[in-house]
Parts: C-alpha cells; structure tokens; sequence
C-alpha cells in the first residue's frame, strides 16, 4: 500500500473508473502465463485501488477530503496491529 499512488489514483479518477479496472486486473491475473513477479505487482496496483475506492467512499460519507487518505491509513495500519 503506497498513500501517494493511493491519492492520486482517488483524485484523478472516479469510483466507478477504480472500480473497472480493478475488474480488468482481476481477470488479467486469472490467466495461466502470469509470472510470479507480475503478480505481485498486479496484486500492488489492486491493493492500491482499492483503497482509492475506500477513500473516495469516506469522502462521500463526509471525511473531508484532505483528511480520508490519512484516516484511511490510521485504519489499515490499525487493522494489521490487531493480528
């Protein structure tokens, strides 16, 4: 998870964008040729989106918009102390 390709994926595009094409990777990586290496950076780009998705889902739940990337942040790095 890398906060800056997250902002500027959320400011750049829309939901529904983020959305197809996390639709479009999904596929690509159900293909049997996919190397290893390109897996992971395929899984990179979905982590990535999707939190794009979330940001722009907080913002529309009314997080101010300079503050959802951060507090999105706050709640992954919450989550993977809790394990």
């Amino acid at each position: 998870m890398k906060l800056p390709r997250i902002k500027h994926l959320q400011k750049n595009n829309s939901k529904e964008e983020l959305e197809n094409t996390v639709k479009v990777l999904e596929n690509f990586t159900e293909h049997r040729s996919i190397k290893d290496e390109e897996m992971d950076v395929v899984g990179d780009l979905i982590t990535d989106l999707c939190g794009a998705i979330e940001v722009h889902e907080m913002i529309a739940d009314g997080v101010p918009e300079k503050k959802a990337p951060n507090q999105f942040a706050q709640k992954v790095l919450g989550s993977i102390d809790r394990q």
